[in-house]
């Protein structure tokens, strides 16, 4: 694993995480170093079975640095896969105001000048990574499964990962989304008072919302679009898709709208998917 993002996204709870799953960890190795860092983990691959290195924009020039070990290890027979963690600026002037830890590009600029600049140095290596994941809304607890489940989600030749978000608009667009669908134009349960207090995984709920023929009319367009692109981006060599259907308070349209997709790509069997329901615990 190559572990990279954004400084204060939490690659350092990250890193304890695969250090509690038996990983080898390194971190802040210089890039220089890396091809002899593949080197040795493929010539003792028994000693090196589990390794997580953590490489960002303090290792100079980052997508060279990432360019460099991923060819290093490939070219020896390894494919890793790169997980990238982000967080919006405003999460991120927090944690560094809460910590007082200096940011690694600190100077005249500020904080929130060495969070863009950071951004624009990284921007590369958040495109080449395979999953993304933002941190801003996430526990400890929360982070560790959304890890956890992209560590089982090994793609195969047969189909996509899929990765699928409910969210409310209230609290932010998912930052690693690769496509985002707004639902706030059906009936909202929660003007009902029988199923206020009730989440879009109750049957009631869902209920609700799938018997609304709007919904109806959109989720037909939705199987129709994914029918369309599905095939297109595994063809682009796509292996992860990640989908964000949000709702106003992300409680109950999108977890239904959500839980059916769900039940959708199963059924066609376009792949594996894994669940995140990002607002269910604010409520």
């Amino acid at each position: 694993m190559i572990l990279s993002g954004l400084s204060g996204a939490g690659k350092t709870a990250a890193t304890k995480l695969f250090e509690d799953l038996g990983y080898t960890c390194m971190d802040n190795v210089p890039g220089e170093l890396l091809p002899d860092l593949a080197e040795l983990v493929s010539t003792d691959r028994q000693r090196f079975e589990k390794v997580a290195i953590v490489l960002d924009v303090r290792a100079g020039n980052a997508p060279l640095a990432l360019a460099a070990m991923r060819g290093a290890l490939e070219g020896r027979g390894i494919r890793p896969r790169v997980i990238f963690l982000e967080a919006r600026d405003e999460v991120l002037i927090r944690r560094f105001s809460e910590t007082r830890h200096r940011h690694p590009l600190g100077g005249r600029r500020g904080i929130a000048g060495s969070i863009a600049e950071e951004r624009r140095l990284l921007d590369p290596v958040r495109a080449d990574s395979d999953i993304v994941v933002d941190t801003s809304d996430l526990s400890l607890r929360q982070l560790k499964e959304r890890i956890f489940a992209h560590l089982s989600d090994v793609p195969s030749d047969q189909g996509l990962v899929f990765q699928l978000i409910s969210f409310g608009f209230k609290y932010g667009v998912p930052l690693e989304a690769d496509l985002v669908f707004d639902v706030r134009f059906m009936e909202n349960p929660y003007y009902v008072d029988s199923l206020r207090h009730l989440s879009g995984l109750t049957p009631a709920v869902r209920d609700y919302v799938m018997g609304q023929p709007i919904a109806q009319q959109f989720f037909d367009f939705l199987a129709r679009f994914l029918e369309l692109t599905v095939p297109g981006f595994k063809s682009e060599g796509k292996t992860r898709l990640t989908i964000a259907i949000g709702c106003t308070g992300g409680y109950h349209r999108s977890i239904a709208i959500t839980e059916e997709l769900r039940e959708w790509l199963d059924q066609k069997g376009f792949g594996t998917v894994a669940v995140f329901h990002r607002e269910l615990e604010r409520a």
